[in-house]
């Protein structure tokens, strides 16, 4: 069936993210609540949401909004009616009541509950009222978090629930997952257990939270709050509600509840208000001392704070055989908690689903995990996790792996979806290349480069892939959440702080030179971004022949933060296409003047459609809600450009001192406003002398090597001066930007 009109019951956090998606997808949505008042709080919510909940704020309106009193009639006209009100079964028996007496006949119903088995929800219903009722479990916040899960039950129409999951796949731009109805469906029952092992265990040898933090995180593949962090992100009230749900529901004899069990510090700050970020703290607090903010961490034994200091385990990179094997307690650490994780998320195979890869796929989409409990026994190898494990009693899936010994057992990745993904040809390409920072594939007649550092950060290594991979079309794309943070500042700082500087001009002119042959390659390049395309990661991204981007980006130049301008031809493109408007062509100052603003305050988009008046991508770039389409849109323009023809080289001419002196009267009138201080204008002169074309005046003609020329001159004057270099060791340290 088709899902032309949708009803959501429920304002709260979960039914705003749901309402704003839909209309972030053009689909008409109705918002209820108790009163109207509620829903057009709301609506406002939405509207003001940091991050946005919305792609294109003017879709605003395409929410309908009403009480379920006077407007519950409204429910008769949807295809999809989704309920997202508290988590008391008696409120929601009474909803569904009111839904089945008034809904069109074959319009599906639906609870966005993460905790209520769908056998309860369904207890009140006929026999073809639950034909057409499952669970659509969205994770929070929804535009953000891919994972989406579909919980059936053995009444369901199978035809249905698939064109529900299809809808929210294309259309809605989730990674649709069908589950069983089972305590906590995947995402959840996963990833608590895997929180809840990682914490038990750091108690139990004695870590503190920073060791374990620095182990449970990016060397595992884990999102780098690590658990204490994340449990005080989450809320530690938050969690111990989240326990006791599974401890009800769970029978004795599930490992869950070994680790669920109450925990004495745990309680206690709870009791006190230490309830993590929300409250005065958690495990980690902000303390005041002399107006100076100190962040602290707690010791799990006594439960006091003292200073928290940054454990560094020696490397962040993901490698979880030499992790599980050092010799030391942090292995030891690692391998407790992985493999816990692998023996529980595998002997719920085949209960809770007959897929187990749907399982990893869960843990990348709803947890941003890098890999799942059984990639992580792949890369570890069956024969060495046999071999190290202890136990593994009542486990059909190991007792079988453990006789077959198949080190391929993995089989194929994201079975869930159809959608020809990334993910999915990795496997079946031949790997042409690979160094620190990246990997380059080839498949069919196409290449692809996939970055593969913390946050995609840029270095050499990077510049190398994209330069080797131009003999045949390009694709720049990534699993990970990011498409580039930028040039890895860490990278430069080690040059800068041995005075080193000639080898960051070499850097910047090789990034310079990479992307200068992306844009005038013989083949088509096209880069498909999701998440963070900022500062060099814009510039390779902005000097691509085509851009395939998913509606969730960060895009812009940020340079001025760390007190840098974009030297790998950010400010060149920029200018360009500003200088392609009509008023450009009347005003020669009208390109400079509107560059200078958007990359002087390091404007950033959120999105596509707020991408575009900033000109950081194009009308004709394409724009998709499924990240899991990016590929194969990618593909299709390579196919599509198979006579593809080297764009012609672009020329420039600006009024040089005339346009410049305009740009410093803005930064005076900054400065006098206190806006930025002394480093800041000094920043700010060398973009515009960028900005300006140098010493040139309007009636000669620049080319592309002349602004590169004077991206990179200005780079290195300020990379040289310490209070830029204070900027980036700052923001290094802090990830908050320096004024100086």
């Amino acid at each position: 069936m088709k899902i032309k009109n949708v009803v959501v019951i429920g304002s709260g956090t979960m039914g705003c993210g749901i309402a704003a998606q839909l209309c972030n997808a053009n689909i008409p949505v109705t918002l209820l609540d108790l009163t109207t008042e509620i829903t057009e709080k709301a609506k406002e919510r939405i509207f003001k949401s940091r991050p946005p909940l919305l792609i294109d704020k003017s879709k605003i309106d395409n929410i309908s909004i009403g009480n379920i009193n006077d407007n519950f009639d409204t429910v008769s006209q949807a295809d999809w009616i989704v309920e997202a009100v508290v988590e008391r079964i008696d409120i929601k028996h009474n909803i569904y009541e009111k839904i089945f007496k008034s809904r069109k006949n074959g319009s599906i119903v639906s609870s966005n509950t993460s905790s209520i088995p769908i056998k309860i929800l369904s207890e009140k219903l006929s026999e073809d009222e639950k034909k057409d009722f499952c669970i659509t479990h969205f994770f929070n916040p929804v535009r953000y978090m891919d994972l989406l899960e579909i919980v059936k039950s053995e009444n369901n129409d199978l035809e249905k629930i698939n064109s529900l999951k299809t809808f929210c796949e294309k259309d809605l731009g989730k990674g649709t997952i069908v589950c069983n109805d089972t305590p906590g469906f995947l995402g959840n029952r996963i990833g608590v257990f895997a929180m809840q092992v990682a914490m038990t265990e750091a108690f139990r040898m004695k870590l503190t939270i920073e060791e374990a933090d620095a182990v449970f995180g990016r060397p595992m593949g884990i999102p780098k709050t690590g658990v204490f962090g994340l449990y005080d992100l989450i809320g530690i009230d938050l969690m111990a509600d989240v326990l006791k749900s599974f401890i009800k529901e769970l029978p004795e004899n599930d490992e869950f509840q070994k680790v669920a069990k109450e925990i004495p510090l745990v309680k206690k700050l709870i009791e006190t208000g230490y309830t993590g970020r929300k409250g005065k703290g958690g495990f980690y607090r902000i303390n005041k001392t002399d107006n100076k903010k100190t962040l602290e961490g707690i010791n799990l034994e006594n439960g006091e704070y003292s200073i928290s200091k940054k454990f560094n385990l020696g490397s962040e990179r993901m490698d979880i055989v030499n992790l599980i094997n050092r010799d030391d307690k942090y292995g030891e650490y690692a391998w407790s908690v992985i493999s816990k994780i692998i023996k529980y998320a595998s002997s719920l195979v085949p209960g809770i689903t007959d897929k187990f890869n749907d399982i990893d796929e869960a843990m990348r989409l709803g947890f941003n995990w890098t890999k799942g409990p059984f990639e992580m026994l792949k890369e570890i190898g069956v024969k060495n996790f046999f071999d190290k494990i202890d136990s593994f009693e009542n486990n059909k899936f190991l007792e079988n792996l453990s006789k077959t010994k198949d080190e391929n057992f993995y089989g194929e990745r994201q079975l869930y979806t159809d959608l020809e993904t990334l993910g999915k040809i990795k496997p079946k390409a031949t790997k042409i290349d690979k160094n620190n920072s990246a990997e380059i594939y080839r498949f069919n007649d196409f290449n692809i480069v996939e970055f593969t550092t913390k946050a995609n950060a840029l270095d050499y290594d990077s510049m190398d892939s994209l330069k080797n991979a131009t003999d045949k079309p390009l694709i720049i794309i990534n699993e990970a959440m990011q498409f580039s943070a930028g040039v890895n500042l860490s990278y430069t700082m080690d040059f800068a702080d041995k005075g080193d500087f000639k080898s960051i001009e070499k850097f910047v002119k090789y990034f310079q030179e990479t992307c200068k042959h992306l844009k005038y390659s013989k083949y088509p390049v096209v880069s498909a971004p999701s998440g963070l395309a900022l500062g060099g990661g814009f510039e390779v991204l902005c000097q691509s022949n085509f851009v395939v981007s998913h509606t969730n980006i960060v895009v812009g130049l940020v340079e001025t933060i760390v007190g840098l301008i974009p030297a790998g031809g950010g400010c060149k493109e920029m200018l360009w296409r500003w200088s392609q408007t009509d008023e450009a062509r009347n005003d020669p100052d009208y390109a400079p003047l509107k560059v200078f603003e958007i990359i002087g305050y390091a404007k950033t988009a959120t999105s596509p459609i707020e991408a575009e008046p900033f000109k950081y991508l194009k009308p004709d770039d394409k724009k998709i809600m499924s990240r899991n389409s990016l590929l194969s849109v990618s593909k299709k323009i390579i196919e599509q450009n198979k006579d593809f023809k080297i764009p012609q080289e672009a020329s420039f001419q600006f009024s040089g001192k005339v346009v410049y002196e305009k740009m410093i009267k803005m930064l005076e009138k900054l400065y006098n406003d206190k806006t930025i201080l002394d480093h800041g204008v000094q920043v700010g002169k060398e973009l515009a002398y960028v900005l300006s074309g140098g010493d040139t005046t309007v009636d000669k003609k620049l080319s592309e090597d002349d602004l590169y020329k004077l991206e990179l001159d200005a780079f290195m004057r300020l990379i040289e001066t310490q209070k830029t270099q204070d900027r980036i060791k700052h923001t290094l340290a802090t990830s908050k930007p320096l004024v100086n």
